[in-house]
């Protein structure tokens, strides 16, 4: 159980912008594999939608609704009061995201969102971190496709190697699915505010403690032919690398001298140069207002694919770590990561959260820091793969 017992709070798990695109699905998620008991509600603006998608859940379910808006900051304080653990889709974070999150460290509830905008995530840091300490709230960020199967999937292999001995690990996605028109438009934002994001990592590195006695490192990397997967690697620009390397810092089974590269692994050269091309081409483009406002309207958010568009998705990561003379490959493996997958993460992380035993910790965490052992046993008996492919 969560350190807030099940009678201070109405609810187990209220679910902000539960109408979104990626909240519905995380919505019919609980529904279908929620325990019996749990007391939870749908949120948002519209009383309206909220009564319309609650009638869309399978006949019997029990769900509450609760109205609050991202403007109304009393709105989402009732809403912070009433839950043990709210899991909020609305973004981009970065435009909407900070009063909840403020409303949360306040009343000690479990924070949980889908944000891959690092500029917000060191914003909250600096600005809510000690407050969340002080009531016992845990902030839990990127709690999708950014960045589970790569928190997790770094900590599982750790896991698989020697302790107390510097570890080096690689992560290699590749993936077959749409991104989702959230993911987009938070992508495009952070794009066109490298100077403010920069100023934000440096704000959090003033305020961070320093790590003594230990270090851990997560550096782009370059462009390269990687034959550990038989395929061109080129380092992406995500918030995955941050959030291992966070959660490096603060768990000592990493070792004593830690390493994390990202990158997506492609098989064929002229399809790593056009994508190499064309994340240069979206980048440029985000520095000018015009062409920012019209990619936005390409994807936007809470737009999503069909159902059997996405049973064709599929994500694989794979990780070769090495460390104390053993090297191990390992793998997270799942269907459609931009939301189907990420509905089942999110639900799944906010379960975690509310019902397992988990370490005693505080303020802002990561998944693996937060939830490790206990989130990687779900995902997997919720059918994501997590595998030791070989090791010697």
């Amino acid at each position: 159980m969560s350190r807030l017992k099940r009678s201070d709070r109405p609810y187990d798990i209220v679910l902000f912008g539960a109408t979104s695109f990626a909240g519905t699905l995380t919505a019919e998620y609980l529904a279908a594999h929620g325990p019996k008991d749990l007391r939870w509600a749908i949120a948002g603006r519209s009383e309206e939608k909220l009564r319309a998608l609650r009638e869309r859940l399978p006949a019997g379910t029990e769900v509450g609704t609760l109205t609050a808006d991202v403007s109304d900051p009393d709105s989402l304080r009732a809403l912070a009061g009433h839950a043990r653990v709210v899991a909020t889709t609305v973004g981009p974070y970065l435009t909407y995201g900070e009063e909840l999150v403020a409303a949360c460290a306040d009343a000690g509830t479990d924070y949980l969102d889908l944000c891959g905008e690092p500029e917000f995530v060191d914003l909250m840091y600096v600005r809510h971190d000690a407050r969340a300490r002080e009531t016992g709230a845990r902030m839990v960020h990127a709690a999708g496709f950014d960045s589970i199967p790569h928190d997790l999937g770094v900590w599982f292999t750790v896991r698989q190697l020697p302790e107390g001995v510097p570890l080096t690990v690689d992560g290699f996605v590749t993936a077959e699915g749409m991104f989702s028109g959230g993911t987009f438009a938070s992508a495009l934002n952070q794009f066109a505010r490298g100077r403010q994001m920069i100023a934000a990592a440096r704000d959090r590195a003033r305020h961070e403690p320093r790590l003594m006695g230990r270090r851990a490192t997560a550096p782009a990397g370059t462009p390269r032919y990687a034959p550990e997967v038989g395929a061109w690697a080129l380092p992406l620009p995500t918030i995955d690398p941050q959030i291992v390397q966070r959660s490096a810092k603060a768990l000592e089974r990493y070792g004593p001298d830690f390493r994390y590269r990202h990158y997506a692994a492609v098989r064929r050269l002229p399809v790593a140069v056009g994508g190499v091309a064309a994340v240069g081409a979206l980048f440029a483009a985000a520095q000018v207002p015009p062409a920012r406002r019209w990619l936005s309207g390409r994807v936007r958010p809470g737009d999503g694919p069909s159902p059997e568009k996405r049973a064709k998705s599929w994500f694989s990561v794979r990780f070769v770590g090495e460390g104390g003379g053993r090297r191990v490959y390992t793998e997270v493996r799942g269907g459609d990561p931009g939301y189907d997958e990420t509905a089942r993460m999110f639900a799944e992380s906010a379960l975690s959260l509310a019902f397992d035993d988990l370490p005693e910790t505080s303020g802002q965490v990561t998944t693996a820091v937060a939830m490790g052992e206990a989130l990687i046993e779900r995902l997997q008996e919720a059918g994501i793969t997590f595998r030791v492919a070989s090791a010697k």
